[in-house]
């Protein structure tokens, strides 16, 4: 045998199970993808006709949630976990599309905790170059992309590759979301009612509630950026703001669009405000509105999916 044919079937073999392996489920869902547990309680509970698999020691549940069938996962936090496991997701059942439900940091001086953001693109803000110092300023270590987003100190954006089937190979700093979800989206906006207060429970304070000063509203628009950091930084925020136009952050969606884009699988992302990653006047409030605002996020996705067409 020569080393290429040695090479074929050694290819072959390890590729014939992946090739060979039925679908769990083989019935087109809507993935509802959440990252972490205050986002799936928020909704697993309403899955009607409700089946559970493990894959990588992770629930998959599939169901009916208003009336459309559905596929509810968690994700797991951060970038690495979304990206695999939106993957193994795709891989294994026969997502139709991607609806993500979460909690995020506020970015836009104008949302404020518990708005719900659309946004309709995500970035990575940490997909950077870090530069030198010199005596003429920084000198980063490659020519600054066109249309990049300016630094932060010694940090230059740079895009991301990526290729699929369709566009071939892409540098980009940001991924659409599906212009035909964004619209429905819009039409579903103005139609939600959305929760001021957290429960007692919440506030671990027997008898009390705490409610916000406003109602919270939709908002569809704009940038969402995502990186593997807990943000709570002030001056960092408002550069984001000013450098990516950026309206909301998190740990997750960034990724979960570029392997959503790899795949060619539509995706919209869903994020109510839990804190606004540094503007908050005294604390950073996650710990005080993750409840509501994952509930929140949830009504509105509840509505979007209502809404879906069969």
């Amino acid at each position: 045998m020569t080393v290429l044919a040695g090479a074929l079937a050694l290819s072959a073999a390890v590729s014939a199970p992946a090739r060979a392996a039925d679908k769990l489920d083989a019935v087109p869902r809507t993935l509802v993808m959440t990252a972490y547990e205050p986002e799936w309680n928020a909704l697993v509970h309403a899955v009607q006709q409700p089946t559970a698999y493990q894959l990588n020691g992770m629930t998959y549940m599939t169901g009916v949630l208003e009336g459309k069938p559905v596929l509810l996962m968690q994700s797991g936090v951060s970038m690495v976990n979304a990206a695999m496991n939106t993957q193994l997701v795709i891989d294994r059942f026969a997502v139709k599309r991607i609806v993500f439900s979460g909690i995020a940091g506020g970015v836009d001086p104008g949302l404020s905790i518990g708005d719900v953001i659309v946004a309709e693109n995500w970035g990575q803000y940490l997909e950077v170059s870090f530069a030198r110092q010199t005596d003429g300023g920084w000198l980063p270590p490659e020519k600054v992309s066109t249309g990049a987003p300016g630094n932060w100190e010694f940090m230059y954006p740079r895009p991301v590759r990526v290729s699929n089937a369709a566009q071939g190979t892409q540098h980009m700093f940001t991924f659409a979301m599906d212009p035909q979800l964004l619209d429905l989206a819009r039409k579903v906006a103005p139609t939600v009612k959305m929760e001021r207060c957290v429960a007692a429970a919440a506030t671990q304070r027997a008898g009390s509630e705490l409610c916000l000063p406003h109602d919270p509203k939709v908002v569809v628009g704009g940038t969402g950026v995502s990186a593997g950091v807990f943000a709570d930084n002030a001056k960092f925020r408002e550069y984001l703001h000013a450098a990516w136009k950026a309206r909301v952050l998190d740990m997750e969606s960034a990724a979960v669009a570029q392997v959503a884009y790899a795949n060619q699988v539509p995706t919209i992302v869903f994020r109510s405000l839990s804190d606004l990653a540094g503007g908050d006047a005294q604390k950073n409030m996650e710990d005080t509105f993750e409840h509501l605002a994952s509930v929140n996020s949830a009504h509105v996705v509840r509505a979007f999916l209502t809404a879906l067409p069969d």
